[in-house]
């Protein structure tokens, strides 16, 4: 029986990059069993998008909503999107 899965997408704002967002949110998503990337954008912001059970997406939405020591999370903004079937989590340059 194959486990509940859901994707989404959530774009972190604030003071999010040069502070180890990415490598701390990849660890993070990796202890949890969860699956896809998380990457800087350009406009200062970061972009998460994760799959795998929704108990799990939860806790690392949470985590996103703080970050990593040093940054300063102004908003998280959510997207639910298809489920791709990712294999792994990853940071993305």
């Amino acid at each position: 029986m194959q486990p509940f899965v859901e994707r989404w997408r959530w774009i972190i704002q604030g003071h999010v990059q040069g502070v180890g967002f990415r490598a701390s949110c990849s660890r993070r998503a990796l202890d949890m069993g969860l699956k896809g990337w998380v990457r800087n954008l350009q406009d200062g912001s970061v972009e998460v998008q994760a799959e795998g059970p929704p108990i799990a997406l939860a806790e690392l939405r949470a985590w996103c909503e703080k970050g990593p020591l040093g940054a300063q999370v102004q908003r998280v903004k959510p997207c639910q999107l298809p489920v791709r079937g990712d294999d792994w989590f990853e940071v993305r340059y």
